[in-house]
């Protein structure tokens, strides 16, 4: 049996479902429908393989997923997985952490800002457009949320627009629902 990953990585760890994924050989119809698209157009995973047990909400979460994540225009989408992770960091989802600090990496060329987050959360030392981006992010996913008027200025002083900051608000919360959702439905493990 693999062991449970408790701290934050930046190395993507196995996802171990507490259900049985649905089986694409013996999946219905509803479910091949949507399976057909999938969040990030990549691989089908054992996690949405999971969700395909709801087929209708799965085709709308896709949906919602894909479009909130990867819309060309707004936030960039670095940016966007700065949000997720630190939404996801607030929850303690390390999977998640760990899926969206991989992007952030591979979309900026470096590492430096995820390992400053999982070293010092909040108090991470960023550049200030990052740190504002930070701050709302956590206080966003805080339950219940800490954000204000202040928090919503000093995104504008980091120079983000009104759709920025409402990509930002999507992605933030987007996650705080889903690694409510990945708790629930397994758990990340050492890759075997």
């Amino acid at each position: 049996m693999s062991r449970v990953i408790r701290k934050f990585t930046t190395r993507v760890p196995q996802w171990r479902p507490h259900l049985t994924p649905v089986d694409l050989d013996n999946a219905t119809p509803a479910q091949r429908e949507a399976l057909k698209e999938t969040p990030s157009n990549t691989k089908v995973s054992d996690y949405v393989l999971v969700l395909a047990h709801d087929p209708e909400s799965l085709r709308i979460r896709t949906a919602l997923f894909n479009g909130i994540m990867y819309d060309p225009d707004g936030l960039s989408r670095a940016e966007r997985e700065l949000g997720a992770v630190a939404a996801s960091f607030v929850n303690r989802c390390i999977y998640c952490a760990a899926v969206h600090a991989q992007r952030y990496n591979q979309l900026t060329g470096e590492d430096a800002v995820m390992q400053e987050i999982f070293f010092h959360g909040e108090k991470a030392r960023l550049d200030p457009r990052q740190q504002a981006i930070l701050r709302f992010a956590v206080g966003l996913s805080e339950c219940p949320p800490k954000v204000g008027a202040d928090d919503i200025a000093s995104l504008r002083e980091a120079g983000l627009d009104e759709l920025e900051i409402l990509d930002l608000t999507l992605a933030t919360t987007l996650f705080g629902w889903a690694n409510r959702l990945m708790h629930t439905l397994g758990e990340p493990v050492a890759a075997s």
